[in-house]
């Protein structure tokens, strides 16, 4: 019998990852439809399940949430995603493993998780409403971001 992970306010952190994808110099953003973080802009990326390793689910979950193909996974970092409610109650906790990965096939729609897709130069990519553990992700890794945008124009 498998029993659906508890996501909100969990018995332990959950491990996900997240997909870097540029093309052409410019990454692509996902505007989330679900929570944690809805409304908020981030990279295509979802949990690892069962007996799945972390490429795989990076494969998955990009072809899930926007439809395209992806491939060569290339660890970049690790973030945690701790958010805690008013009584300093874990409600979320998420240990996060971002990748790089090239574009094989497919185009980008909007998909499950994901309520908008947009590919953004990386010099705007502040500009928007990241998530918090996105926007740390992001400044910790500008120049290596700044570096795989040029080799993917």
């Amino acid at each position: 019998m498998v029993f659906p992970l508890k996501r909100l306010y969990p018995d332990q952190p959950l491990v996900g990852v997240g997909a870097v994808i540029i093309k052409d110099g410019r990454l692509l953003l996902e505007k989330r439809k679900n929570d944690p973080g809805r409304g908020k802009w981030s990279i295509p990326g979802g949990l690892v399940e069962l007996g799945e390793s972390l490429e795989q689910t990076v494969l998955r979950e990009v072809k899930e949430e926007t439809g395209l193909e992806v491939e060569q996974p290339e660890h970049i970092d690790v973030v945690d995603n701790i958010d805690r409610d008013e009584s300093g109650r874990i409600r979320y906790h998420f240990v996060i493993l971002d990748y790089y990965v090239r574009v094989r096939g497919g185009s980008a729609n909007a998909v499950s998780d994901a309520e908008e897709l947009r590919w953004v130069a990386l010099d705007l990519v502040e500009t928007y409403d990241l998530t918090k553990t996105f926007r740390a992700f992001f400044q910790g890794n500008r120049e290596k971001l700044k570096e795989l945008g040029k080799e993917s124009i």
